[in-house]
């Protein structure tokens, strides 16, 4: 049985603008461009249920590697950093991609903001679809 925690590298050929598309996508979800495609990959093959993916074991932390990479980056840049300052450089870019989003869908009228009910919502039901 192979070993599960060992990793194999895998190469394909893609036109350019293809990968320029699947590395904005995997900037806006916060992934490598490995982990993006990697995910794409296997939700792709659920969709067309060949050979079901066994579900994470508990405790596993999908794109957990990710953080680390991340971590281990920037502590490499500094010597000494405070839990707040991790968090500031970690999650800093954060609440821009995330307004950057809501104003993105609420132009495109899928969400909108009440002030009257204090928040966002999707526009014209569950699905976000007006």
């Amino acid at each position: 049985m192979a070993d599960e925690t060992s990793r194999a590298v895998v190469k394909t050929y893609i036109p350019k603008y293809q990968k320029e598309e699947w590395q904005s996508h995997a900037d806006e979800l916060d992934m490598s461009q490995s982990e993006f495609v990697r995910t794409m990959v296997q939700a792709g093959r659920r969709g067309l249920e060949m050979n079901p993916v066994q579900a994470p074991e508990e405790g596993s932390n999908p794109g957990g590697d990710e953080l680390k990479t991340r971590l281990l980056e920037t502590l490499a840049t500094e010597e000494n950093l405070s839990w707040d300052e991790l968090v500031e450089r970690l999650a800093g870019d954060f609440e821009d991609r995330l307004e950057d989003v809501l104003n993105e869908l609420q132009s495109a009228n899928r969400v909108q903001y009440s002030g009257r009910h204090g928040g966002y919502t999707l526009v014209g039901g569950t699905d976000g679809r007006p």
